[in-house]
């Protein structure tokens, strides 16, 4: 295997904990700081389920918006640079 392949495999391993480590300790982190909130307020469990669902909702969209700007670059690298008015 060549060195350059081993890096990018190692990268991608790297990149891909990275990300499933922020998509499950965000919202934990941001539900248990609702919890908090809640019981602060007495309302649970309001900020908690509020908290946590938007960390998840965003986190989602980024990754998904991360994701299609890679599979559009890996597509310019393979047919080139698409003509502006094919956008």
């Amino acid at each position: 295997m060549d060195l350059s392949e081993r890096r990018e495999l190692n990268n991608g391993f790297g990149n891909a904990l990275g990300r499933a480590v922020e998509l499950t300790v965000s919202p934990v982190i941001f539900g248990l700081l609702g919890f908090l909130i809640d019981g602060r307020l007495g309302t649970r469990p309001v900020f908690m389920i509020f908290l946590f669902l938007f960390t998840f909702g965003y986190l989602f969209w980024k990754q998904s918006k991360h994701y299609g700007e890679q599979m559009d670059e890996e597509q310019r690298k393979i047919t080139g640079p698409r003509p502006k008015d094919a956008r």
